[in-house]
């Protein structure tokens, strides 16, 4: 009996895993399929390099270049601003609230990534890009900083649960002995748990910002989506946000159209190779952990 248990779980996990490798296989082979029409059609060099991205002009350009850059810098700075926040946060909940407390207010930081992304955008479009605007005497609030400051928000509560398990495990590690030392809290804080988690804050850094460049919805009502150059206090589109906006009104089967699904196959490909490294240095952390 025990044994028909465990071959039936066996089986149940073994499908559902290559049911989700099949899955996400089929994606990406359908989205390479619709985007080799843009690649037939479109230089690398103007696609990487251009300056300008203006599919529905007499001369079409397809610059992915403008998107790129505003996606990694949004991306970057969001990560950026978020790092020191959710990690100071996941230090006092480890070491100086009520264990029964930091469970408490662990549950209502995980709720916020429970909250939809539109309703992000629409607190940033009212309060945050008017607060921009008022006090950065900005002419529209819409802007790279304004979608960076929104992105920290939505990756915080990412952040501050994966911080504040590596930290807990390093207080397991080394908290009694450095106490016994006579050490103080805020020593052992900087000098022996942070260290010590240092490959785990890398690795959940790595995972907020790839998290970060799929960020759609929030981003695309803050930035004011012009397929420009990116500047701190300008508009800026990403590569989302393009797609979600402009696959709606592209012809279907144009160059157009598949210069979508090569942007979307761009993104794929980004993330990959950020889950790739993140995976790598958590694996490296493990073999290195005493």
């Amino acid at each position: 009996m025990k044994d028909r248990r465990e071959l039936i779980f066996r089986f149940i996990v073994v499908t559902g895993a290559a049911v989700s490798s099949a899955l996400v296989l089929l994606v990406f082979f359908y989205i390479l399929r619709e985007s080799l029409l843009f690649f037939r059609t479109v230089t690398f060099p103007e696609f990487l390099f251009g300056s300008a991205w203006s599919p529905l002009s007499p001369k079409p350009e397809y610059s992915f270049l403008p998107m790129i850059l505003a996606t990694m810098y949004i991306s970057l700075l969001a990560t950026a601003i978020a790092t020191p926040l959710s990690a100071g946060c996941a230090l006092f909940l480890a070491f100086n609230s009520h264990k029964k407390v930091s469970k408490f207010i662990l549950l209502l930081i995980d709720m916020i990534a429970g909250i939809p992304s539109v309703i992000f955008g629409f607190i940033g479009l009212v309060a945050l890009v008017k607060f921009l605007e008022r006090h950065l005497h900005m002419t529209a609030g819409e802007s790279v900083l304004a979608g960076s400051i929104l992105l920290s928000v939505m990756l915080f509560p990412y952040m501050v649960t994966g911080y504040a398990e590596a930290f807990e495990n390093g207080k397991a590690k080394y908290y009694a002995a450095s106490q016994s030392l006579g050490v103080s809290k805020w020593y052992t804080m900087r000098k022996i748990i942070l260290p010590c988690a240092s490959n785990a804050v890398f690795v959940n850094m790595l995972l907020a910002f790839s998290r970060a460049i799929g960020e759609t919805m929030a981003v695309m009502m803050v930035t004011g989506n012009s397929p420009i150059f990116p500047k701190l206090l300008g508009r800026a589109e990403t590569i989302p946000s393009l797609i979600a906006l402009e696959m709606g009104t592209a012809e279907y089967k144009s160059v157009h159209y598949s210069s979508l699904y090569a942007a979307g196959l761009i993104l794929i490909i980004t993330v990959f190779f950020i889950q790739l490294a993140a995976n790598r240095l958590n694996n490296t952390g493990r073999r290195n952990t005493p």
